[in-house]
């Protein structure tokens, strides 16, 4: 704006701005929102339950399953180890396209626990999943 106003160049407003007053650019940092006090009072509060949890049961952290979830594409190509073969001295060399990734994709949910994989299926297009604390 300040360029447009005054019809100079971008370019000699920020050197104005950054040699002759020594301002910096600074973006504001992102936060998703804030809390009020009661809000941030329930979160110590909840943490320290749950630390005096782990406290008291020594086998705590053994009965959290957690989850997560994964986009996959459809086909898997092989790879370069997997596509190679034994052949005579003559034979042609092998060529191969290279792997364009697809466009059709799945996501992938998987439940863990202290032991491994609990369940995970693929989940099918257009279904959504709910998940919630147990």
């Amino acid at each position: 704006m300040i360029a447009e106003s005054l019809n100079i160049p971008k370019a000699v407003v920020f050197r104005i701005l950054k040699e002759d007053l020594g301002k910096r650019k600074l973006c504001a940092r992102f936060v998703l929102h804030c809390l009020t006090p009661e809000q941030r009072e329930y979160r110590v509060t909840s943490c320290q339950y749950i630390i005096a949890l782990a406290d008291a049961d020594t086998n705590f952290f053994k009965k959290i399953t957690t989850g997560d979830e994964n986009w996959c594409c459809a086909c898997d190509p092989e790879t370069k180890r997997q596509s190679s073969e034994w052949v005579g001295e003559t034979s042609p060399r092998q060529t191969e396209l290279k792997f364009q990734r697809s466009r059709i994709k799945t996501m992938l949910v998987n439940f863990f626990d202290s032991r491994g994989a609990v369940h995970k299926e693929f989940v099918p297009e257009g279904k959504n999943i709910k998940c919630g604390i147990l």
